[in-house]
């Protein structure tokens, strides 16, 4: 999934940059309120880290802004103020969770999880597809009954493609929500990781889930693609 962190601490920034990425997660991050809104404002994300203290706009700027334009994003607010009055602001404006700093990241990775989880209707930490499990707690992948190896991009574009399991989604879609705004690498990298996960999901196994849907893009699925 494609996160945002808005963050003016930069040592703190860079850290959780560099833990989310290790967890498979693309993150763009930023330093400041008005960057954050600019950002949001051409750029859909699966969650948003917002920090409150932030220079040029605080973290209730761009949640109203965000919140204005009409946008469901899932955001996590995260800040050293405590107290219940702004807890309570925070997500009386839109916010959906609340982060006190100093903070563990297994709590920060797990209220991710727990947001991420709501928006996309699922009442728990696993994600099955067929004979195909997903957990995006252990980040295990199971068909079968049979654990599969996955890099981190290879399992966070199946993360993706379940999460949206039944909607063809475009390369273009796909590409802009699995790799952040500094990757530089060719343009036919979606088709490249389809293959990738087509040989370690699909064979083997008469059902095929993953699907060419011609000049469309792709979907998972159980059954051919008509």
């Amino acid at each position: 999934m494609r996160i945002l962190l808005a963050e003016d601490e930069r040592d703190l920034n860079r850290i959780i940059v560099q833990k989310l990425s290790g967890e498979g997660y693309s993150v763009d991050s930023c330093f400041d309120g008005a960057e954050a809104m600019d950002i949001l404002s051409y750029t859909d994300y699966d969650a948003v880290i917002l920090d409150l203290m932030m220079p040029k706009a605080d973290g209730f700027a761009v949640l109203r802004s965000l919140r204005n334009a009409g946008k469901t994003t899932p955001v996590l607010i995260l800040t050293a103020r405590d107290a219940v009055a702004d807890r309570v602001k925070g997500l009386d404006s839109g916010a959906n969770d609340y982060l006190i700093k100093p903070f563990s990241f297994e709590e920060l990775a797990a209220r991710l999880r727990s947001m991420t989880r709501a928006a996309f209707g699922r009442a728990d930490n696993r994600i099955q597809v067929c004979d195909l499990v997903l957990d995006s707690v252990s980040h295990s992948v199971t068909r079968a009954g049979k654990d599969i190896s996955l890099s981190a991009k290879e399992y966070a574009l199946l993360e993706y493609l379940m999460n949206n399991r039944g909607i063809v989604l475009s390369r273009e879609k796909i590409e802009n929500h699995i790799w952040n705004f500094d990757y530089e690498g060719g343009t036919n990298v979606v088709d490249v990781y389809i293959s990738y996960l087509r040989k370690k999901i699909d064979s083997g196994h008469e059902v095929k889930l993953i699907h060419t849907v011609r000049g469309r893009g792709y979907v998972l699925k159980e059954g051919a693609e008509k």
